[in-house]
C-alpha cells in the first residue's frame, strides 16, 4: 500500500528537524499533523517511534521538563514495538532511553515504575521494578550495540486452548549470539536436537511473563545446558567433577545490555549461574524489569537474568498465552511448544 503524501512529508520533515536543524518540537508538530492520514498499523508503529525519537531528543535539550519527554517517548516506543516488533532500531533506541532514565532517576512511566527520581511511588509494585542498566559511555560499546549483524532465529509452534477451541501459532525469537554467546548456543544445541518438542510452557503469570523449557521433567523442576561450560549446579568446577549432565548450568550472562523489554526472551535459574534449558517471554504488558542487572547490585540476594533474544513475530500468541486462565500459576489447559526450530 502507497505511503499517503501528507504522511510521507512527516516523515521527511521531521526527520530534517531532528538532525539537521536540531528542532524535536517542530518534528513532532510535522508528525501530529499527519497522524490522521495514516492508513495502517505498519505506518502508525513508524509514526510512534518517530515521535520517541523526537520526544527523546526534546528531553536532552529542555531538562526542565525531561523526566515528560523521556516518559512519553518510552511510552511510545513501547506502543510501536507491540506493533512492530521486528523494528531492531526503535527497539535498541528504547533500550539507550531506558539506560538514560536509569541514569538521571527518571521512572519509565506509570505501571513500570518503582521509583520517582529516587523516591518510591504509590503505584509501584515491588515485585515488578525496572532497574535499567547505566548508560553506554563508551563509543565502542555503543557501536556493538548497534550492531545490525545477522542473528539466528528460532521458531516456535505453540498450541493452546483459547475460548475451548484449541489454536496453534508460531513465535519468532531473534538470538542475540554477540551479547550471550552460552545461552543462545545451549538453546541452539537443545532445538537442533529436538529437545524442546512437546515441552510446556508450565508457569504462567499475568503482566509478567510466561515459562518453559524444562527439557528434563517437563513441569518446571528441570532442565540443564546443552553443553559443559564450566559450572555444576551454579558452582565452577572441572566438568570430570560434575557426574551427569543434568547438573551443568550455564554462568550469568545479564551484564549484556539487553533488557526485559516487550518480548524479552530470557533465562529462568534458580540462582546466580544456574541457568539450564528453561526460558521465560515478556508479554507485550509484562513488568519484569526487577530482573535486570544493574551497576551495583548484589544478584546474590536480588535476581538478575540473561536476555539472550527478542520476539519479532507471534506476540499476539504471547499476549495470548499471558492472558490464559491458571491455577497455581500453571494454565489450566496445557501450553505445548509443539516445535522448536531453526529458521
Amino acid at each position: 500500500m502507497p505511503i499517503p503524501a501528507e504522511l510521507q512529508k512527516a516523515w521527511d520533515d521531521s526527520a530534517e528537524l531532528l538532525g539537521e536543524k536540531n528542532d524535536p518540537e517542530g518534528a513532532l508538530e510535522a508528525l501530529r499533523s499527519a497522524w490522521s492520514s495514516i492508513d495502517n498499523e505498519a505506518q502508525r508503529a513508524k509514526t510512534l517511534a518517530l515521535a520517541a525519537d523526537a520526544s527523546t531528543e526534546w528531553g536532552v535539550i529542555d531538562r526542565r521538563n525531561q523526566k515528560s519527554h523521556w516518559q512519553k517517548a518510552y511510552k511510545n516506543y513501547t506502543k510501536s514495538l507491540s506493533i512492530d516488533p521486528k523494528n531492531k532500531e526503535a527497539r535498541r533506541n528504547m533500550n539507550k532511553l531506558a539506560s538514560m532514565m536509569d541514569e538521571n532517576a527518571i521512572s519509565l512511566g506509570i505501571g513500570f515504575q518503582m521509583f520517582d527520581q529516587g523516591n518510591p511511588t504509590p503505584l509501584g509494585l515491588l515485585a515488578m521494578v525496572f532497574s535499567m542498566v547505566t548508560l553506554l559511555v563508551s563509543i565502542k560499546l555503543i557501536s556493538e550495540f548497534l550492531d545490525d549483524g545477522n542473528n539466528p532465529v528460532v521458531t516456535l509452534e505453540v498450541q493452546y486452548v483459547l475460548n475451548g477451541q484449541s489454536v496453534t501459532g508460531e513465535i519468532q525469537i531473534e538470538m542475540y549470539e554477540d551479547d550471550a554467546p552460552m545461552h543462545v548456543e545451549s538453546f541452539l544445541t537443545h532445538a537442533e536436537n529436538f529437545q524442546y518438542d512437546g515441552v510446556e510452557f508450565h508457569r504462567v503469570i499475568d503482566n509478567f511473563m510466561i515459562q518453559g523449557g524444562d527439557i528434563e521433567n517437563l513441569r518446571g523442576s528441570g532442565g540443564y545446558s546443552a553443553h559443559y561450560y564450566g559450572f555444576c549446579n551454579g558452582e565452577q568446577v572441572p566438568e570430570s567433577e560434575c557426574r551427569q549432565k543434568e547438573d551443568y548450568t550455564i554462568p550469568y550472562e545479564h551484564e549484556n545490555g539487553l533488557k526485559h523489554t516487550v518480548g524479552a526472551f530470557a533465562a529462568a535459574h534458580a540462582g546466580l549461574n544456574t541457568d539450564g534449558s528453561q526460558f521465560y517471554i515478556v508479554p507485550t504488558d509484562g513488568s519484569a524489569g526487577h530482573l535486570d542487572w544493574e551497576a551495583g547490585k548484589d544478584c546474590t540476594t536480588r535476581s538478575c537474568h540473561t536476555v539472550f533474544g527478542y520476539v519479532i513475530s507471534g506476540m499476539e500468541h504471547v499476549d495470548a498465552i499471558s492472558n490464559l486462565e491458571t491455577q497455581n500459576d500453571s494454565p489450566v489447559d496445557p501450553v505445548r511448544i509443539i516445535s522448536a526450530r531453526i529458521a
